[in-house]
Order: C-alpha cells, then structure tokens, then sequence
C-alpha cells in the first residue's frame, strides 16, 4: 500500500531503491506517528471534519495499534511503503470509511515530520537524563577523591600538579556544556509541524494550536514552508548536540586508556570490565573504553554527513531527506549505549593514591615553589631563572604540596558551584 497510489503499477527496481531501508528505519517512528495521528482525529472533529464518534473510533483503534507497538509485535511488510502506509491501512481495515479519513488536511511531509520532532523530543530528554546521571557519578568521585593529587601534563610532558577530584569534575562541568547543546537542540525539535501539510498548508480550517497542545508541543512552527524546512534542520542540530556529548566522552575515554597503561598505572579496572589476548595471558584490555571512543568519533562526523545532504537544497520536501535516517537513527542508539556503559564502567575505577612518589614528578612543582619565591617578594622572571637552574644541576627540592586558592583550582574544586550550574541547565 503507498498512500500516493492512483492504480498505476510501479517498477519494482523504482520502489526498492527508493524505499531503501526506510520500513526498518521507520519502526522506531511508530509510536509517535500514532501520537500524531491521535492528535489529527482529535483535531478533525473539533473543526468539524469528521464526527466526534468518528474520532473516538480512531483514537480507540490507534491506542491498539499503540499498545501492539510497545508489545513488540508491529512490523512493517513489504507491501507497505513506510510507517504512514501501514497505520493507515489498519485504521482502514477496522474503520473502513471511518478510516479513509485520518489523513484529511495532512500530508505525508508533514506527518514524517512531526513523527521526528517527536522522537527526537523524546530521545533528546533521554540523553539529558544519562548525561546527568553520568555527571552525579563524577561528581560524587570527584568529592571522595578530591585530595588525590593527579600529574598534569602539557605536550605529553609533565607538567604541574592536577587532582583526580579536578579531573572528574572537569569531565563533569563539561557535560553541562554538553547538556546546553542539548537543551538548544531541544528548542528546535519542540515545535509542531503538523498542519504545514506539503510545506504550503492547507485550505481546511484546521486548528493547529489544538494538535500542539494535544501532542505537548512546547509551541507551534508557524510558517508552513519553515516547518517544511525544519526537516533536515532538525537532525543536523540534534546531531551537533550529539557530537559535543560524544565529544565529551571520547576525550575521557582517551584518558581513561592511557591511565590504565602500565607506563601510567594512574587507575585500574576489575577483570570483569577488560578483555584478554589469545596468545598473551597477561593482557587485561581496555576495550570498553577503546569502543566507547571509536564509537564517540563516528558520532563526531555525523553533523557533516547531514550537512552534505542537506547542503543548498531549495525550499520545500526533497526525497534526500529519508537519507537522514539512515545515520541519524542508529547514532542515537549508539551514543545512549556508550553513556550507559561509561556510566557503568567509571564507577568501578580504582585510583593510584601514590603515584607522586615516583621522583620523575617531583617537577610538578617547580611552578609552586616559583610562586612561593614571588610572594616572599621576588620578582616573578628572577625567580623563574632560580627555579630552573636548580632544575638544570639537580639541586631543586619539591615542596610537593599545593596552596591554590582560587575557583576551580586542586584546593578549591567549586563542586557546589558546579552543580547548580548542572540544575539550572536541567530545569
């Protein structure tokens, strides 16, 4: 069944390349094309389009279909070209007439996007949730290991004393940068589309302020031809969001890797979060981690690929934008597993609480001991002078302990401060 069907046959290469994978993909957007579609019957019959009862079956109808899709037991067959298709015919097969009228004053362009509004709304409210909790877990690691003093390097070289509380709540005052992006992308995909039918509206005296409300839509994408253009729009900002929040996680994950290193033993992980070798017995993997970052990087590209898509299309609904689904879909699945398993695995890092007894990191705290010869009195270039030519002929002794006073320094980390930052991005 294709919703555009005049009775004229179609050549099967012409419908296999150009409905592609777009059944499978479009299982995801079940749920909400039956939301919509609620919304729609509702609408149609406060306008006068259809009878109240005649709603009412709908709506009674699309709760089955409904409850069958979180049951696991909708699918997509061959015969049907998308989502819509499929909905459609059961509506038609229960309803008969009653059904045929479901897709009055809508049209495919703007029921796809409303269905994607809607599942991103939903998986982007799923992402601030894991990003928090990962957060609190920093967080909370940062508050029991906040006097742990960590080596800090610069060009891969030591450089000066950092702390594993300042380390886990860098990565956690970082995520709320993260959660800004994606509150922004929020903004955009939290506008209602349905009504904008093919990108031009429609002559019926439909009542688009009705199906916002209805569908909890935080306002409405007035302008019917910017709703049309919101496709594409919508993902490649959702997109951007994504890539910070991989980002994020791709860095720790990196750091994470090279700590677990036996050169750094900075941390360790319990066996049961590693892998082995088939010939090395000793081997304990990080292949969580090493995963979580290829993962993150492939996300990092996917703004561009949307970008290349997209790029310089006219106005109005183009056929390249089902292409979208293919990387955008998969990636959302991929990024919330790889915040799950961080969230997962980090809990379980045991730090080094004396790796500064390694005398190569008594350096960490030349610039200390600089700053201390400056407070006395010294002029800040004659002390660095001093400092570095007792480094030169071996005579520089570590104070090896830390005074920082200011915010966000070792001795002063700011975690309150940090978290209300956090609540306020996640009100």
């Amino acid at each position: 069944m294709k919703l555009w069907d005049k009775g004229i046959p179609t050549d099967k290469k012409t419908d296999l390349f150009t409905v592609g994978n777009d059944r499978e993909l479009d299982l995801v957007l079940a749920e909400y094309d039956v939301l919509g579609s609620m919304a729609q019957a509702k609408m149609l019959a406060k306008v006068g389009l259809m009878t109240h009862d005649e709603a009412a079956q709908l709506v009674a109808e699309l709760q089955n279909i409904l409850a069958d899709i979180k049951a696991g037991n909708f699918t997509i067959e061959d015969s049907f070209e998308d989502v819509h298709s499929k909905v459609e015919y059961l509506l038609i097969e229960k309803l008969g007439d009653t059904g045929k009228k479901i897709h009055t004053a809508r049209s495919r362009n703007d029921q796809v996007l409303t269905d994607v509004h809607l599942y991103l709304k939903a998986e982007i409210l799923t992402l601030k949730s894991q990003a928090s909790e990962l957060f609190n877990l920093l967080m909370d690691m940062a508050k029991q290991y906040e006097n742990v003093l960590l080596p800090g390097y610069t060009h891969f070289q030591v450089a000066m004393p950092s702390s594993f509380g300042m380390w886990f709540s860098a990565y956690a005052e970082t995520l709320i940068d993260d959660v800004t992006m994606l509150n922004a992308a929020l903004t955009v995909v939290d506008q209602n589309p349905l009504g904008s039918a093919a990108g031009y509206g429609s002559s019926f005296p439909i009542d688009r302020t009705f199906t916002t409300q209805e569908m909890g839509f935080a306002t409405l994408k007035y302008n019917a031809v910017a709703a049309q253009m919101s496709r594409g729009k919508a993902e490649k900002t959702t997109a951007f969001a994504m890539a910070s929040v991989a980002g994020t996680l791709s860095k720790l994950a990196m750091d994470i890797t090279l700590y677990l290193s036996q050169n750094f033993s900075f941390i360790s992980l319990p066996q049961h979060l590693t892998t082995g070798s088939s010939i090395m017995p000793h081997k304990k993997n990080p292949d969580i981690f090493e995963l979580i970052r290829g993962k993150c990087n492939k996300i990092q590209a996917l703004p561009y690929e949307l970008t290349l898509i997209t790029n310089n299309l006219p106005s109005g609904y183009h056929r390249e934008f089902q292409l979208l689904k293919e990387g955008l879909f998969p990636a959302l699945q991929t990024l919330k597993s790889c915040l799950e398993m961080a969230h997962y695995s980090v809990k379980e890092i045991k730090v080094n609480e004396h790796i500064l007894d390694d005398k190569k990191y008594d350096y960490l705290f030349t610039v200390d001991a600089l700053n201390e010869l400056v407070t006395g009195g010294m002029p800040f270039r004659d002390a660095y002078k001093i400092v570095g030519e007792q480094v030169e002929n071996g005579t520089f002794v570590s104070p090896k302990a830390t005074k920082h006073t200011h915010e966000g320094s070792i001795n002063n980390l700011c975690l309150e401060e940090i978290r209300k930052k956090m609540e306020q991005q996640l009100k």
